[in-house]
């Protein structure tokens, strides 16, 4: 077994570990592996072993990256994910070649991802990006403004509004990572109490996903215990 094989069984089996440890099913909780700075020779291993949803921060690396996959593996049928903080002059590519997009955070990106959306494509899912932390570095809409937000993204003709996504300000201690997931949770009942039919929070990485499950994650973002320590100078 490869060391990308046995890293990602190994993760699943956390996944279902601390699912069960919360009385979740397991089956509620997606795995997206987060392969950005790791090249498709990654990516087609990782597929070779069942894991189909990828995240990529990164655009250009991931275009190089998405053709580079269908060349050597046309048969693959992957599922693509955008992370990262979008600028205004990226969202065309981004709308025409991923499936989701977690990093939504201003109704301008929106708008643009929307109206550039092929036709010929299915809507475009999106979660609203909400900096549950409040850190002056972090993309994300306040929770202040995500419901009016939310609203006016769910009602934009090709995107597919599926819930809220944050990325908070880490910290060691177990119980101090639950309290932003937790806001980040009962922000989406809000939402869904007022008529939005939201399905997904995506929230978790390697080093928070115990606590990001135990508060409702539904899709947890892993790369570093998948891929391994990422270098950057590449």
């Amino acid at each position: 077994m490869s060391s990308i094989s046995y890293n990602l069984q190994a993760v699943r089996d956390r996944i279902m570990a601390e699912a069960r440890a919360m009385s979740r099913d397991p089956h509620d909780i997606h795995l997206l592996a987060v392969s950005k700075t790791f090249g498709p020779d990654a990516v087609i291993e990782a597929a070779q072993s069942g894991q189909m949803a990828f995240g990529e921060n990164y655009l250009q690396e991931a275009l190089d990256k998405m053709e580079a996959v269908r060349a050597l593996h046309p048969d693959l049928q992957l599922e693509w994910h955008f992370i990262g903080p979008i600028q205004s002059n990226k969202t065309r590519p981004i709308a025409e070649h991923f499936d989701w997009v977690h990093s939504v955070d201003r109704e301008k990106i929106a708008l643009r991802l929307s109206e550039q959306r092929p036709p010929h494509l299915p809507p475009l899912n999106v979660c609203l990006q909400v900096n549950i932390s409040g850190e002056a570095s972090k993309s994300g809409a306040s929770a202040e403004e995500a419901e009016n937000l939310a609203r006016r993204i769910a009602d934009m003709p090709r995107l597919n509004l599926r819930g809220l996504m944050a990325i908070p300000e880490p910290v060691a201690d177990p119980e101090k990572q639950r309290a932003p997931f937790r806001e980040l949770r009962m922000l989406a009942e809000r939402l869904r109490a007022s008529g939005l039919k939201l399905d997904t929070l995506s929230m978790g990485m390697s080093a928070d996903l115990a606590a990001a499950i135990a508060e409702g994650a539904t899709i947890v973002r892993i790369g570093t215990a998948i891929f391994g320590k990422r270098d950057y100078a590449k």
